[in-house]
């Protein structure tokens, strides 16, 4: 039963009250109800659904109502609302820049004391991501892992493969795939509309981290070291050894040029029909496989790690988003300071197959989808080298803009390497 009783004491001009029963585990949060919070974020039906649902209790038992608003134009439509005066009380941004673009307008404010300090059960990185000019202004929510490599457990049974943990296995591996002749090693998919290109950047983002370790990769996002430089041009030609090798790619579509016209959401399908066997995608391309494929450690499909193209530690690129204010009334710090904890994130897991926590703090038990099982082992691992997508950390004209299109005329075109890094280096803003 949720309840709640009054107590003598209060919190402004508001009683607090004794929250009883189910309802006693938030009453750090009591005290404003009555109150509403506005949200606006991109996350959409239905994953949108999960995430109100997530919050349910904590409103039924505080009083705080949660408005929220989804929709696909956030990007854009965050800037016109802060820049009109009518910024949400929070927004949930999944790109850093963008979060240092609202840090300019001098309307985030800085998140409450409570919050910083549950910071302390991610890994530090995070916090960086979420700092700008040396102070902390949004908590992390969630996380993607993107250092995955997808294929089929009945197949590679069937042929008598073995799951590769170190990168000269990996490339053995495709060796010995391409000369069975039966099927390509590699499938891949870049064409994603107007992102078109996005997943090629993530095969050399994998690269740089796992070959040159995480210095590297930061003086990179930053463009201290520039596409040009050797370490870039060297991750560059890791990855057309690997994933522009005619012999090995592009199983069940053609040669490499069709991995610029193939969309990232097909590009894993030929695995189900052995025309290919390993696909590097995401932990969210979980959900491109066709309905009634059995997802897991002995099915039709799962993923492995993708192993270092190094000697990195553990290195684990990824995404996630990140809890901004606009407010500093008590009720909306109140939201802030739930939305960062892991009991939160416990609620989430519960009503969100397919969301993952970077939380030390989450019950891991929690998971009962097996890629979220896998992924939360990594993304939570303290030992890890993570990193966030290098492309949402440089400006968007590079890394959402020149590098999209760079990559595909690499890949669909054929460009050479060096005019790739040079008409990315060229489009870098100069400020």
């Amino acid at each position: 039963m949720l309840a709640a009783a009054c107590s003598s004491s209060s919190k402004g001009a508001q009683a607090v009250p004794t929250l009883t029963g189910d309802c006693a585990q938030y009453q750090a949060y009591a005290g404003h109800s009555g109150t509403t919070v506005t949200m606006f974020a991109s996350i959409i039906s239905p994953e949108s659904d999960s995430l109100q649902k997530s919050w349910a209790q904590f409103s039924q038992c505080t009083g705080i109502k949660i408005s929220y608003e989804g929709s696909n134009d956030f990007e854009s439509q965050l800037a016109v609302r802060v820049s009109g005066g009518n910024a949400p009380d929070l927004a949930v941004i999944p790109q850093p820049g963008l979060l240092a673009q609202m840090v300019k307008t001098h309307k985030v404010v800085k998140p409450p004391a409570e919050t910083v300090s549950n910071e302390n059960n991610w890994a530090p990185i995070w916090k960086q991501y979420a700092t700008v000019n040396g102070t902390f202004y949004a908590a992390p929510m969630s996380a993607n892992m993107k250092s995955l490599v997808w294929y089929s457990p009945k197949a590679f049974k069937a042929a008598g493969y073995t799951v590769p943990t170190t990168w000269d296995d990996l490339m053995s591996l495709s060796a010995k795939i391409a000369a069975a002749g039966k099927g390509k090693p590699w499938c891949g998919g870049i064409s994603s509309g107007t992102a078109t290109g996005w997943p090629a950047t993530d095969w050399l983002e994998e690269i740089v981290l796992g070959k040159d370790g995480g210095q590297v990769y930061d003086d990179w996002v930053s463009h201290k070291i520039k596409f040009s430089d050797p370490q870039i041009q060297s991750a560059m030609q890791t990855v057309a050894g690997w994933m522009q090798n005619p012999a090995w790619v592009n199983g069940g579509f053609g040669d490499v040029k069709t991995i610029a016209t193939t969309t990232f959401q097909d590009a894993g399908k030929p695995i189900l029909k052995g025309q290919c066997w390993m696909l590097q995608q995401a932990s969210f391309y979980e959900a491109q496989w066709p309905t009634g494929t059995n997802v897991g450690p002995d099915g039709d499909a799962f993923a492995f790690y993708l192993p270092a193209a190094g000697n990195t530690q553990t290195p684990v690129e990824g995404g996630g988003e990140f809890v901004t204010a606009f407010s500093s009334r008590p009720e909306v710090q109140a939201v802030q300071n739930y939305l960062s904890t892991p009991q939160w994130a416990d609620s989430r897991i519960k009503v969100a197959p397919g969301w993952v926590s970077a939380n030390e703090k989450v019950d891991q038990t929690l998971y009962t989808d097996p890629i979220d099982k896998l992924s939360a082992k990594y993304l939570t691992d303290p030992n890890a080298t993570f990193r966030f997508d290098a492309s949402d950390l440089m400006p968007a004209a590079v890394g959402a803009g020149q590098e999209w299109k760079s990559f595909t005329a690499w890949f669909g075109q054929g460009q050479s390497i060096q005019q790739v890094a040079s008409d990315i280096d060229g489009a870098w803003p100069s400020s």
